[in-house]
């Protein structure tokens, strides 16, 4: 299995969460400027896509957008899930929201347009994390055990200190403890981000 990916993109998520699921995995950086990998390979011609992550199954597949692969861990290493008969239905739901809410809004910090764009953007970030914040059902968003879901949330909370936006004390105390856990030290040693 391969990971590619690009240092603080939102593949982040997905190194981390296999990380945390200890399973075996190879590693190979994208400039997604160039469309090259680290080993020199045309990234186009392995996604289409052109943009991070994609997982590469150990039979060959390709799986790409992060609440795909997401899921796919989860699945396969249900420690990272979410119990019960809703369990999979709610980590999904959370997925799509950190992606559809939080993901799309602060792209816009990425590549800012005019200031009153910016500050909307800004207003509506903070008020996605609010919801979140509200929505803890624990230490982790699930309650007290990390699940893929926390791994995605970590890398926006970073993007979030990046560009300055407030976001409330319960997420910033998780921010804190996803940087304590080993498996995260490893993804961001790894990215170069430690």
């Amino acid at each position: 299995m391969k990971l590619y990916y690009c240092p603080f993109a939102c593949s982040l998520a997905d190194h981390i969460a296999l990380e945390e699921a200890g399973i075996e995995f190879e590693r190979e950086r994208v400039d997604l400027k160039t469309k090259v990998t680290a080993t020199g390979r045309n990234y186009n011609e392995l996604t289409s896509k052109g943009y991070v992550p994609a997982l590469q199954l150990d039979k060959g597949e390709i799986l790409t957008e992060n609440v795909a692969i997401l899921d796919w861990i989860a699945s396969h290493y249900p420690k990272l899930g979410v119990r019960g008969e809703l369990g999979r239905t709610r980590l999904l739901e959370a997925l799509a929201y950190i992606s559809t809410e939080l993901h799309r809004s602060l792209r816009q910090l990425w590549h800012p347009g005019s200031d009153q764009e910016t500050t909307e953007a800004r207003n509506s970030i903070e008020a996605r994390f609010e919801f979140l914040s509200n929505s803890l059902a624990g230490d982790y968003l699930f309650g007290e055990n990390l699940t893929v879901a926390d791994c995605y949330l970590f890398v926006m909370l970073l993007w979030a200190e990046r560009f300055g936006i407030e976001v409330p004390n319960p997420l910033i105390a998780l921010r804190e403890r996803m940087r304590a856990r080993p498996a995260v030290k490893v993804a961001l040693a790894v990215e170069g981000l430690s």
